[in-house]
C-alpha cells in the first residue's frame, strides 16, 4: 500500500466542524456505553452469553453515529439468519459502526485493541472476543469460539489481519477459519462474506476513510469530523455458504476472499 497521507491542518472552520460533530458523537458513544454497561449488569446474570437487550443499544449508537458525522450509510443484500460467522475486508475503525449498525455481531480482534482508549472500551463492552497470536493459546481460543458460536453469536473476523487504505483487499489468512472446522461446528455453521466499500467526499482522495499502517487514531478521527463534506459507506452482504461445502480452511478462505473482492468498485 502507498504511504499514509498527512493529516491537517484544519483551520478555524475545520475545528468548528470537528467540535460540532465531535461533542454529540462523544455523548452518544459514551452515553450509550454507560447505558449498555448498566443493562448488562442485569442481563448477564439472567441470560449469560445470550444478549437479548444490549445489542439493540449498540445498533442504535452505531446507526446514529453516522447521522451525527454526516456520513451516508447504505446496505445491500440480506443479513444472514443462519447460525455462523461473518468475514469481511477491514478498512477503518469506522467498520465497527458500519457492521454493527444493521447486524448483531461480535468482533474477533487482536488483544492489543482492548487497551485502546475509547475503541477498546467500546469493544469490551459489546462482547468482542480478543485473541493473541500465540500457538499456546490456540486450544483455549478454539473453545471460546465454539461456546460463542453455539450460543448463537455471529462472530466477525477480518481475515486480512490488518486494516487497509480501502482501495485494496489484502490476501485472506486462513488460520482463523480453522475454528469453523471443529467437529462441533462444521455441520452447524454458515459463513457470510461482507464487503465494506467507502466512497470519499467530493474532492478528497479515494483513501480518505482508510486507516492503516502507523496512522494515529486521534488524528484520523479529527480528520473525519472536520471534513467540510462527507462521503458514504456501503455494506454489501453476500450470499452465505455452508462450511460443510468446503474441504478445508484454505479453500473456504480463498472463496470468501474472492467474493469480498467481487464487491469492490472496479
Amino acid at each position: 500500500m502507498p504511504p499514509e497521507p498527512e493529516v491537517g491542518p484544519f483551520g478555524f472552520a475545520g475545528w468548528a466542524r470537528a467540535l460540532m460533530r465531535g461533542i454529540p458523537f462523544a455523548i452518544l458513544v459514551f452515553g450509550g456505553l454507560a447505558v449498555l454497561l448498566l443493562v448488562r449488569l442485569i442481563e448477564a446474570p439472567l441470560f449469560g452469553l445470550h444478549r437479548p437487550i444490549t445489542p439493540h443499544i449498540t445498533q442504535f449508537v452505531c446507526r446514529n453515529s453516522f447521522r451525527i458525522m454526516g456520513i451516508r450509510f447504505e446496505t445491500q443484500g440480506e443479513v444472514m439468519r443462519h447460525r455462523g460467522a461473518v468475514v469481511g475486508n477491514h478498512v477503518s475503525w469506522l467498520d465497527i459502526f458500519a457492521l454493527n449498525a444493521r447486524k448483531r455481531i461480535y468482533f474477533v480482534a487482536k488483544a492489543e485493541v482492548a487497551g485502546w482508549p475509547g475503541i477498546g472500551w467500546l469493544a469490551r463492552a459489546t462482547g468482542t472476543v480478543f485473541i493473541r497470536r500465540d500457538p499456546k493459546e490456540a486450544k483455549k481460543q478454539q473453545e471460546i469460539f465454539e461456546s460463542r458460536l453455539l450460543a448463537g453469536h455471529k462472530l466477525l473476523f477480518f481475515p486480512e489481519g490488518t486494516s487497509t487504505d480501502g482501495i485494496v483487499v489484502l490476501p485472506f489468512k486462513s488460520t482463523l477459519f480453522q475454528a469453523f472446522f471443529s467437529h462441533h461446528l462444521r455441520h452447524e455453521l454458515h459463513i457470510q462474506p461482507v464487503t465494506l466499500v467507502y466512497r470519499a467526499p467530493d474532492d478528497a482522495e479515494p483513501r480518505f476513510y482508510g486507516w492503516w499502517g502507523n496512522m494515529d487514531f486521534g488524528g484520523h478521527l479529527l480528520k473525519v469530523l472536520a471534513a467540510p463534506r462527507q462521503g458514504c459507506v456501503t455494506v454489501i452482504y453476500h450470499e452465505p455458504v455452508r462450511v460443510d461445502d468446503f474441504p478445508n480452511r484454505k479453500s473456504l478462505a480463498a472463496y470468501c476472499e474472492k467474493i469480498v473482492r467481487s464487491g469492490m468498485p472496479v
